[in-house]
């Protein structure tokens, strides 16, 4: 099978071009830069004569046609995630505009299944206790989740219409490998380097790259819920069981103060509007305040495509470990976490 992949270079991404290649599949890559595919893919020892690769945008009508072309199926991943204020017209234009073309080219293509990475994000706030497969788009007061809900708008308008479109929702993802080091591995990393003693009361949902490439790997040839739609696995957390985690996996004490997330979210916004003329990150992000005031609960019953989380321990310590491993967190830091040195496996 030939699948065509965007956003292969990401986090999500990479993982998920590594589990396609690992079940037999040939991989074609839309990237902006093919500098980048080396980078990403060489920890799962691919390197870029393992994928077909095609140059250009997913705005771009023309290079996402020629991704497209041929291909048996579609795995749209590419996205930015970030809460930084300084990166919300780049999340319109790729998170919105990029899935309406991208959705649209494969459809003429009569390329199937076409896989939407969508984030549990996009359903937030949600009016229940717990968020399914048929829980409403969100209407979230935030620019990356309100674009993320945008996008899973264009998906389930796909899908309306008969096209063979299977929607995913990764959770917040952490595992090892990151190569643009994300919102969410960089949250560990500044909470062990000590720049954020606060934390917001709340919680949200957790889970291993790794498991949600296996996600993307087993949907390729076996689709198939009612709704098309599937949640990446993953476990919800409290942010004091986020916080005892991290103590637990570096045996650090970690000193913390929770606050009532919806009394944080002020200072979030504040944070967000100076961030835009201070060129240095403001570990104090609005979304990431907002998220753990409004994220709902999983459904025990949504359907994981039949795969079992990996532990969280074991997610957050391979985390750290390969932070620790890529320069990003000194010895001390790392706390037990970074006293083996093998290398993170990738699987």
């Amino acid at each position: 099978m030939l699948v065509s992949v965007t956003g292969g270079t990401g986090f999500v991404g990479s993982h998920s071009v590594a589990a396609f290649v690992r079940a037999g599949h040939r991989v074609r890559l839309l990237v902006r830069e093919p500098s980048g595919v080396d980078r990403a893919l060489a920890p799962f020892g691919l390197g870029r004569d393992a994928v077909e690769i095609v140059v250009g945008d997913v705005v771009d009508d023309g290079a996402v046609g020629r991704a497209v072309r041929g291909a048996d199926a579609v795995l749209h991943a590419a996205s930015v995630y970030s809460f930084d204020s300084r990166r919300h017209a780049s999340m319109r234009r790729t998170n919105e505009r990029g899935t309406e073309v991208v959705l649209e080219a494969a459809r003429k293509a009569g390329t199937g299944p076409i896989i939407h990475v969508s984030s549990v994000a996009a359903l937030f706030p949600a009016r229940g206790r717990v968020v399914r497969e048929d829980t409403p788009v969100g209407r979230p007061r935030e620019t990356y989740m309100a674009t993320k809900a945008a996008a899973e708008a264009v998906a389930r308008r796909h899908q309306a219409e008969g096209a063979p479109v299977v929607i995913t929702y990764p959770p917040a993802l952490l595992g090892p490998h990151d190569p643009g080091l994300g919102d969410q591995t960089a949250r560990v990393r500044n909470v062990l380097r000590g720049l954020m003693p606060l934390w917001p009361l709340g919680g949200l949902p957790l889970g291993d790259v790794r498991d949600t490439a296996t996600l993307h790997a087993g949907l390729l040839t076996s689709p198939g819920n009612d709704l098309n739609r599937y949640f990446g696995p993953g476990h919800y957390l409290t942010t004091r069981q986020y916080v005892r985690v991290l103590r637990e996996v570096t045996g650090r004490r970690l000193p913390t103060v929770f606050l009532p997330a919806r009394a944080m979210v002020p200072v979030g916004l504040l944070a967000g509007l100076a961030q835009r003329a201070w060129p240095w990150h403001i570990p104090a992000e609005y979304g990431a305040l907002y998220i753990c005031a409004c994220a709902t609960r999983i459904d025990e019953n949504a359907d994981m495509h039949g795969i079992v989380p990996r532990p969280v321990v074991e997610t957050v310590g391979d985390t750290v470990r390969w932070l620790r491993e890529r320069g990003h967190l000194s010895a001390r830091q790392a706390g037990t976490a970074g006293e083996d040195l093998s290398p993170v496996t990738a699987p």
